[in-house]
């Protein structure tokens, strides 16, 4: 086959394809068979979240060049943007796979944190081998889930799948604290520099937004923070950013009793108007009637 530079694209849409799937338009498929989609036949950039705990089989894999292979009792985590190649699966391979769409994500987190210890954590461990227990939690969440999106006639369905989704994420966490304290894999010096990067971003996004600020904190140039931060996560300090900014306002929007008025405050946007514009910018609607719809 001749080599080519083209990077497809993997939407969710390709769940449609799964005999099996349970799916809903919101932005989420569940399936046990997602060998059996067609996956291009040149790298693919991920445009949603993946989790799946291989079951039977074997797959072998690269995220971004590096080369992964997944065994039963394994659990591989590949967030979205991340550039998919080589994907040979053997024909008994089956695995309980959650995707989410980034939007559907950021529906149902309650924090920023959550997003970012879950990314710096796939990151540095894109498959880990789960035990008996966890394997046994992960699988109980995965068959609940797929009966409460099968129940199309309940009135709170999405809701209830959003809390369930929330509940796993966190229960799962327990994953990520024993594996931290086993010890991850070494650090290269960018790893590093993105993990402070996202440190900082989570305590000071609230009042700072220039990445000036942040490449001056971790002593380092803007030009090399921007190298950095894009090599390793696929997006620019500025997507992250945004981001962040917009995650915390679609919270607040959903949660708090805030007027808009203080929230421009509060989030250090000069004027309430910014604020409109900005996250009708980023999220297609203002913050008036984000709040109104959910």
């Amino acid at each position: 086959m001749a080599k080519t530079n083209h990077i497809a694209d993997i939407s969710l849409e390709i769940a449609r394809q799964l005999s099996d799937a349970e799916y809903m338009p919101e932005g989420l498929a569940l399936s046990k068979r997602i060998s059996e989609a067609s996956f291009p036949t040149v790298p693919a950039r991920m445009n949603f979240i993946l989790m799946a705990l291989c079951t039977r089989g074997t797959l072998q894999y690269s995220i971004d060049t590096n080369e992964l292979i997944v065994q039963p009792g394994d659990l591989m985590f590949i967030s979205e943007r991340h550039i998919v190649d080589h994907y040979i699966a053997s024909a008994d391979y089956e695995c309980l796979s959650i995707m989410v769409s980034t939007k559907f994500y950021h529906d149902f987190v309650q924090n920023v944190k959550n997003v970012s210890s879950l990314l710096l954590f796939s990151m540095n461990n894109p498959v880990i081998r789960l035990t008996p227990s966890e394997i046994q939690t992960y699988s109980n969440y995965y068959q609940f889930i797929r009966e409460k999106m099968a129940n199309k006639e309940h009135p709170y369905r999405t809701d209830l799948v959003k809390a369930l989704l929330l509940s796993m994420f966190y229960d799962m966490s327990g994953v990520i604290y024993r594996v931290e304290q086993q010890g991850q894999k070494a650090q290269t010096r960018a790893d590093v520099f993105f993990a402070g990067f996202i440190r900082l971003l989570e305590q000071n996004f609230r009042k700072e937004r220039r990445v000036s600020w942040y490449a001056d904190q971790l002593n380092i140039t803007p030009k090399y923070l921007s190298e950095i931060v894009k090599q390793v996560s696929k997006r620019t300090p500025t997507e992250w950013i945004d981001n962040y900014v917009v995650l915390e306002l679609r919270v607040l929007l959903k949660n708090s009793p805030k007027s808009i008025k203080e929230l421009t405050k509060e989030l250090n946007f000069p004027n309430q108007s910014f604020l409109g514009k900005y996250f009708k910018e980023h999220v297609g609607v203002s913050p008036s009637e984000f709040r109104r719809n959910t």
